[in-house]
């Protein structure tokens, strides 16, 4: 079984020693997006659940202390911070620490999971552009979201038999900014497929070891100065696409 925040350890441990070597040149957050970047050419991205931070988190208290701080330093809201918006700071600096060009395959997601009527997908957070594709599919789609002011909420019995009984799992990485994706894999049955997906999603395949997940499908920034634009802007997925490299890490062989 895993532990309540044991992949964001994992995270934290294996970025902290190379972010000691690099100095933070900015940090935005916007109404859905965080965002560090290191240098021109590195950054990293992590979504803002909003929605669930607590009565009176309005501001952030190290506001003009991030710039030209040690990315380690930013790295310890991985393991120390309190709501997901010191984890989206945690994450987006790993995730700019882990930056790559070598990552080349740009497939459509759902083209690996090869998905057939015969499947149960269990979607982990609301991935509204993909729904219509897996229902193209035959599949069957049942979806666990948090935010109610996006899909109506399961109760937790109904969102535990989903996970044991689907045959495709697939998982936001929001569910590190709050801690539940260890509850999320220690829930599931022997799904066949189990994807982590979204620009949070941490393109570091040895913090995923001794768990479930076989595919990783993350975002690398390919124009830092418009991503950073965007996300003071408030703007969204949709709007940062164009500057985006969308990618998939296979962990394991998929059937």
């Amino acid at each position: 079984m895993l532990t309540k925040g044991e992949t964001a350890r994992r995270l934290h441990d294996i970025t902290s020693h190379e972010g000691k070597s690099f100095i933070v040149d900015d940090v935005r957050f916007g109404l859905s997006y965080a965002g560090v970047r290191l240098d021109e050419h590195r950054m990293g991205l992590a979504a803002l659940l909003l929605h669930e931070l607590p009565p009176g988190c309005s501001v952030f208290s190290d506001a003009g202390k991030l710039a030209g701080a040690r990315a380690s330093s930013l790295l310890v809201n991985l393991i120390e911070g309190h709501n997901p918006l010191e984890k989206a700071l945690g994450i987006a600096t790993a995730n700019a620490i882990l930056h790559t060009t070598r990552i080349e395959d740009e497939r459509d997601s759902l083209s690996i999971m090869k998905l057939t009527p015969e499947d149960r997908v269990a979607m982990v957070g609301l991935f509204t552009p993909m729904v219509p594709k897996i229902e193209a599919t035959g599949a069957k789609l049942s979806i666990i979201e948090r935010d109610a002011s996006r899909i109506a909420v399961l109760d937790k019995k109904d969102a535990d038999r989903i996970l044991k009984e689907c045959s495709v799992a697939i998982i936001t990485a929001t569910t590190l900014l709050n801690d539940t994706l260890e509850e999320v894999l220690n829930s599931l049955g022997n799904p066949r497929h189990i994807s982590l997906l979204g620009p949070s999603t941490p393109l570091c395949p040895e913090i995923f070891q001794g768990t479930p997940v076989n595919h990783l499908g993350g975002a690398i920034v390919r124009d830092t100065k418009k991503v950073m634009q965007i996300i003071s802007e408030g703007g969204g997925t949709r709007a940062m696409r164009p500057y985006l490299r969308f990618v998939n890490l296979l962990l394991s062989k998929i059937s």
